[in-house]
Parts: structure tokens; C-alpha cells; sequence
């Protein structure tokens, strides 16, 4: 490992989750030892409980951790490790390469993790009350064509995924700034490119309400934050 990655490696470590409230005061932070370089998230709000899933750029592992909240506090009742063996590693250009965007259905209790290093999309199941490490899960999705290392992911209001990628891993300069969306069983679906020059996608995130939906995603290229409205057929 060069200085410059040891660097990096080092400033990954130094944070921690931490709970705010709406007007922006600190309520509480988590740390544990299974939280190591925390590089995304996803939780599930149980009105009163909440399961939040943290992927660490550090170890290659997603962490549950299971939360009491109320309006003036989070506190933490249990941190579970549910996968492990994804490829994490620091470049010069996206700071880590490792287990990105997750996104958790609990319908079917499954968190879908976007691996960037291993350029795939993982499944693992029972992940909201699994007490045991399951490794990386089940793929779902690998794709040298249309995949350049995956990074933040949602899921579409139809029940596919669409995730990002940092151009880096598996780079086709044809290909810049791609979103992707796929189907949970594997099937590409289609793509599009947010901006001319590569890196640009980045963090996505969508919100139904009734028969429009807003997905918003972030150009890391230019610096915007842009949102589509879209209307869902019924």
C-alpha cells in the first residue's frame, strides 16, 4: 500500500454514523469495532425502531445495526455483521473502491449491495434479522458491458435497481457517467449517461407519492443535484 492510500485509509477511519435531528443538532454517534471506514447506508424507519445497514470501505463488510429511537435520542441495541468478502481497496481519483450503494426491500427482507471494486450487485437475504455473517450474499448482477464499477444505488418505483457508476473500474470513455437499470433477477434493463465526462454519477435516491415519482441524483462532474418528475403508469 503506497503513503497516499495509507492516507487515505486513515481519513476513511476517522468517521463515524451519527444521528442528527431535523434542525441540524447532534444526537448521538456510533462507533463499534465492526465500524470501519462507514462508506454508505440504508434504513428502515419501524416508527419507534430502525434497521440501519452500513457498508464499511475499510473491511469489505455491511453491518446491521438495530436502533431504539425517539424524538431526542437514537441508541443503538445490537450491531450484527450480515456480509463480508467484498473487494475494498483506495485509488487516486474515487478515495475507495468497496461495498457502496445498498438499498433494502423489506418486503422481501433482501439488501441489494453494490460492490464497486467487484463491479456486481449482491442480494442478501434474511438481512433484517439474520444473526450471522452470510459472506457476500447471492449475485445478482455482473456486467462487463454496461457496468463501470457500481456505486450509489436505489430502487426504481417498478421494483428494478438503478445505480451508478464511478467510471474507474471497467472504464469505457463511450460510456460516461452511466445510470443503470436492471431488474433484480439480472436483466439490463437500460442507461443513461448524466454528463459527457467520466465520474460524474454518483448518489441517487427516489420518492413515490401516488402516481408520480421524484428521482434525484447527484453529477459529482459539475457539482449539481438534479431531479426528474416522473409520472407512473397506473
Amino acid at each position: 500500500m503506497s503513503p497516499s492510500q495509507k492516507s487515505h485509509m486513515q481519513t476513511a477511519a476517522a468517521a463515524n454514523p451519527a444521528a442528527i435531528d431535523n434542525n441540524g443538532n447532534l444526537l448521538s454517534s456510533i462507533t463499534d469495532p465492526l465500524i470501519q471506514g462507514p462508506w454508505d447506508s440504508a434504513l428502515f424507519d419501524e416508527f419507534g425502531r430502525a434497521k440501519f445497514f452500513v457498508a464499511n470501505g475499510l473491511t469489505g463488510t455491511v453491518v446491521r445495526i438495530d436502533l431504539d429511537v425517539d424524538k431526542s435520542n437514537v441508541s443503538v441495541k445490537k450491531i450484527t455483521q450480515i456480509a463480508s468478502g467484498y473487494t475494498f481497496q483506495c485509488d487516486q481519483v474515487t478515495f475507495v473502491d468497496a461495498p457502496t450503494g445498498l438499498v433494502y426491500d423489506a418486503r422481501k427482507d433482501v439488501l441489494y449491495v453494490a460492490s464497486t471494486a467487484d463491479n456486481s450487485v449482491y442480494a442478501v437475504y434474511d438481512a433484517g434479522d439474520r444473526h450471522h455473517d452470510g459472506g457476500r450474499g447471492t449475485l445478482i448482477y455482473t456486467d462487463a458491458v454496461h457496468l463501470h464499477g457500481p456505486l450509489g444505488m436505489a430502487m426504481a418505483p417498478n421494483g428494478d435497481l438503478l445505480v451508478s457508476n464511478n467510471d474507474v473500474i471497467n472504464s469505457d470513455p463511450n460510456q460516461p457517467s452511466e445510470i443503470v437499470e436492471f431488474t433484480v433477477d439480472g436483466k439490463f434493463v437500460k442507461q443513461i449517461s448524466m454528463d459527457p465526462a467520466q465520474g460524474g454519477s454518483f448518489g441517487l435516491a427516489v420518492e413515490t407519492m401516488g402516481h408520480t415519482a421524484k428521482f434525484a441524483a447527484v453529477d459529482d462532474a459539475t457539482n449539481l443535484f438534479l431531479i426528474w418528475t416522473l409520472k407512473l403508469h397506473e
